[in-house]
């Protein structure tokens, strides 16, 4: 039966309810001809515009990309605010903030100084960039590494599935934050003169970034293996290897957008977690090195401080915070978009239409001599299906 005829057949019955008109839908749940006529880009984007948490997310997001990279300058290109992070200049009101809510005011240096006269506002724009630029780099490493494990180990199972899950397991246990700390040894030792050292000396963040992707991937991969497993049984596939489609073409067209809600779920996560990892490991001294600075190097120097010039603790921290909340928040509302497995069920409609069809008591009729859904007396809610 095709969609169209579902469609219908569904609306024909759900007529024949007793207490419901034509149009009328289920309580709660999206009318089934809402999304009649919408390409599925527009479904997308309107059910993520539906989810408010993602769009505060995301303005949140976008407020601190733009401030980060345009602020300071990034990759050569100036920015707009006349101090970079090691800019040395006199301090002003002691080192504390001149920003204030009332009366509006932006000062000199609006998050303070340090103790050498470094502008706080310009440092922590420049550990944001940095943090954010590794975070998108674990996510893209991580999301291929882990998709392309998974699928394979859970649509081919056999010795496919066996090696890579013990190459998963060999990983897993591997505690990323020793490796990280060794491999930040070993890329300092510039003498040496390795390409290793020489790539991480010039591209420190970068190689950052990539090391910690490579060691990432191993919850994402065991995530998509579980959902492959699930769904390699399910009767589309059947259907598309009858019809005679590729293994890849099943797996790239039929099984990965049905399991894109715990891949968009699991690769944000990852990046929000990526956040806190290189803060951890720069707080420990083997991430992002002076004279460049992140937002967990920011908050590893100045934590002798935090009684006497607090703010140069707390603007980083609020930086980190706001970053994992609206990325994990803006995942949410992707997982909500593209999986066609989600329903939502709205509460407020299903109060009104239950509080609209209550008003009518069961075997009623209107001022026309019909009942709710356009039955007459004496017919019933199964003549109404079968003479549709």
């Amino acid at each position: 039966m095709s969609q169209p005829g579902q469609q219908e057949e569904l609306a024909a019955e759900t007529s024949a309810l007793p207490g419901r008109s034509m149009t009328a839908p289920v309580a709660g749940m999206e009318p089934v001809l809402e999304a009649r006529g919408l390409s599925q880009g527009q479904i997308v984007r309107k059910r993520f515009l539906g989810h408010s948490g993602a769009i505060v997310g995301l303005v949140v997001f976008g407020i601190i990309f733009i401030m980060a990279f345009t602020s300071v300058g990034y990759a050569g290109i100036p920015g707009w605010w006349k101090y970079s992070h090691v800019d040395v200049a006199p301090l002003v009101n002691d080192g504390a903030p001149t920003a204030s809510f009332w009366p509006p005011a932006w000062g000199e240096h609006p998050f303070g100084q340090d103790r050498i006269g470094r502008d706080l506002f310009a440092m922590t724009m420049r550990g944001a960039q940095q943090s954010i630029t590794i975070m998108f780099v674990i996510g893209l490493i991580a999301g291929l590494i882990g998709v392309t494990v998974g699928a394979l180990s859970g649509f081919f199972r056999g010795w496919v599935e066996a090696v890579l899950m013990r190459l998963t397991d060999i990983i897993i246990i591997i505690p990323a934050l020793l490796l990280a700390a060794v491999m930040a040894q070993f890329a300092g030792r510039r003498d040496e003169g390795t390409w290793f050292a020489s790539f991480a000396s010039n591209n420190g963040v970068l190689a950052l970034g990539i090391f910690l992707g490579l060691i990432s991937w191993v919850g994402l991969a065991r995530l998509m293996r579980g959902e492959f497993l699930s769904l390699r049984e399910r009767e589309f596939v059947d259907a598309a290897r009858i019809s005679g489609a590729s293994n890849a073409r099943i797996i790239f067209k039929h099984i990965l957008p049905n399991a894109v809600g715990v891949l968009i779920v699991n690769v944000t996560l990852t990046m929000s977690a990526a956040i806190l990892t290189e803060t951890a490991l720069s707080y420990l001294g083997v991430g992002v090195k002076a004279p460049d600075t992140s937002l967990g190097l920011l908050i590893s120097q100045n934590q002798e401080a935090f009684t006497t010039r607090p703010w140069l603790f707390w603007f980083p921290g609020v930086f980190i915070v706001l970053i994992c909340l609206s990325i994990n928040f803006i995942g949410d509302g992707l997982r909500d978009a593209f999986d066609p497995r989600q329903k939502k069920f709205n509460p407020k409609r299903a109060n009104s239409l239950e509080t609209g069809t209550s008003g009518t008591a069961p075997g009623s009729t209107t001022p026309g001599g019909q009942m709710p859904g356009g039955q007459t007396p004496g017919s019933s809610a199964v003549d109404g299906v079968r003479g549709a």
